[in-house]
């Protein structure tokens, strides 16, 4: 049984949500940000989501402001600017912090079993990191998460496969995710 499983988050309106609700299903869980460069991957999750879903696959998504203040609102302005911008069908969860002290344990349990191995190559990855970082410096060795729009694949057992860059391709996620689902 994975770790995984034994883990509670909290949904829009604060209660708990057992992970293990979602056991025997594909996962893809994100940190997400309505402000950001990369908020127009919820149209590629979006499209995933709905041709995916009636095969085992969910999308998790965690709002976090602690990427240059990108997901200011609260929970309802966040859930409101989803689904009425891309209209976003998949779980989104409570705004949560995925670095520091308070960073949730999810995130710190993700990003341990499959921690940053970069944003890829090129010059424009190599200014984005740059840019991470110093966003991410106060954190030290808590700062789990590099940026908005990561993504960890899940598979059916609760392994954590994958991890994608918020630089990653959303087609090469797809890939994964339906390789995954067989």
């Amino acid at each position: 049984m994975s770790a995984l499983y034994d883990l509670t988050v909290k949904d829009r309106s604060g209660n708990d949500v057992s992970l293990r609700d979602y056991e025997g299903k594909v996962l893809l869980i994100v940190n997400t940000a309505t402000g950001c460069g990369f908020t127009p991957h919820y149209d590629p999750l979006e499209a995933m989501y709905k041709d995916l879903r009636d095969k085992g696959f969910e999308i998790l998504d965690f709002p976090c402001n602690q990427f240059a203040n990108q997901a200011p609102g609260d929970a309802e302005e966040i859930h409101s600017f989803c689904t009425m911008k891309f209209g976003t069908e998949f779980p989104q969860f409570a705004k949560i912090d995925v670095n520091g002290d308070n960073a949730d344990p999810l995130f710190a349990y993700l990003a341990k079993e499959k921690p940053f191995a970069g944003f890829g190559k090129g010059i424009k990855n190599a200014a984005f990191k740059k840019f991470a970082d110093m966003n991410n410096k106060s954190f030290g060795d808590k700062a789990y998460i590099q940026w908005n729009f990561t993504k960890f694949l899940v598979d059916r057992e609760g392994r954590v496969v994958a991890r994608f860059e918020p630089t990653t391709d959303m087609a090469d996620v797809r890939k994964a995710v339906e390789e995954l689902l067989g």
